[in-house]
């Protein structure tokens, strides 16, 4: 039935002829289908790429890759800063997402510096000037306090600031990134000269016998061997922490509030007096 007036008859669809546009709802399943296909190959080709190609960003390199890097930027941290350095813990925080297609982790490690309050910032500016040239380390003045900053390559951050009154805290950091096998945590023999050392301090301070030493946290020294640090927990401080400590110390290195540290024979001994408790950690250092 042709329209009358240019009305189409009721229950007649409207010709599609060359002059008139298709309805939407033909093509419209059809852009949909591209856009899946289209979002499966670039799936499959960012999966193939991680796999495959040279990395040439961070998320291409895994977790297992960088930890060596962050491992070795570890001891040349410890060089740099001296002999009231610490090593803290590895962290290894799960979670993040490297893309939308993959879950990732980030790897960071820590290195406390303890100095007379007030010598923070210089601290800082030392370390940054005993750092590889490579590195790029430098030192401004923020909100927040003195700040380093240097890149240890292959997207390993370096950072560092004030954590407290006469205390530094160093950080290398990878940032988000494929786990691949995981992160190897350094293998450390159980402590020896360090164990000794921080039981002659415990038994000093008056904590009770028996106490085992921490954890051994170990990084390679940039010219051979390793770093070693050990820390005890907490034990109750007494009238006067350093008068305490006198009779084991051999060489003070720091008589200040906060921390106080001494040399006993190869390793350097620190005691945390921040808080509540006192925290004994024991160091064996890199040559600067």
């Amino acid at each position: 039935m042709a329209p009358v007036n240019g009305v189409q008859a009721a229950g007649q669809a409207p010709p599609t002829g060359p002059g008139r546009p298709a309805s939407p709802r033909r093509w419209l399943p059809c852009v949909a289908a591209a856009t899946v296909a289209w979002a499966v190959l670039l799936a499959a080709l960012t999966w193939t790429s991680v796999r495959n190609d040279p990395p040439t960003v961070r998320e291409q390199r895994t977790l297992t890759e960088a930890g060596p890097v962050v491992d070795r930027a570890v001891g040349v941290l410890v060089a740099a800063a001296g002999d009231t350095a610490v090593l803290t813990p590895p962290e290894v925080d799960r979670g993040c997402r490297v893309t939308p297609f993959a879950d990732g982790a980030e790897l960071s490690r820590g290195v406390d510096v303890f100095v007379a309050t007030g010598g923070e910032a210089t601290l800082l500016e030392r370390v940054a000037d005993r750092l590889p040239a490579d590195w790029r380390a430098g030192v401004r003045v923020t909100s927040d306090g003195p700040r380093l900053r240097a890149d240890a390559g292959e997207f390993v951050t370096v950072s560092g600031g004030v954590a407290g009154d006469g205390r530094v805290r160093l950080m290398v950091d990878t940032g988000c990134r494929p786990v691949g096998d995981g992160y190897d945590v350094p293998a450390a023999d159980a402590a020896g000269a360090e164990a000794d050392a921080l039981g002659e301090a415990l038994r000093a301070l008056g904590a009770p016998a028996g106490q085992a030493p921490g954890r051994v946290v170990t990084a390679p020294c940039p010219g051979g061997g390793a770093a070693r640090s050990v820390r005890s927990a907490g034990v109750p401080a007494p009238a006067s922490p350093a008068a305490a400590l006198a009779p084991v110390t051999r060489l003070p290195v720091l008589d200040d509030p906060q921390a106080y540290a001494y040399r006993r024979g190869p390793v350097t001994v620190v005691a945390d007096l921040s808080g509540d408790l006192v925290v004994v950690s024991v160091t064996t250092g890199c040559p600067a």
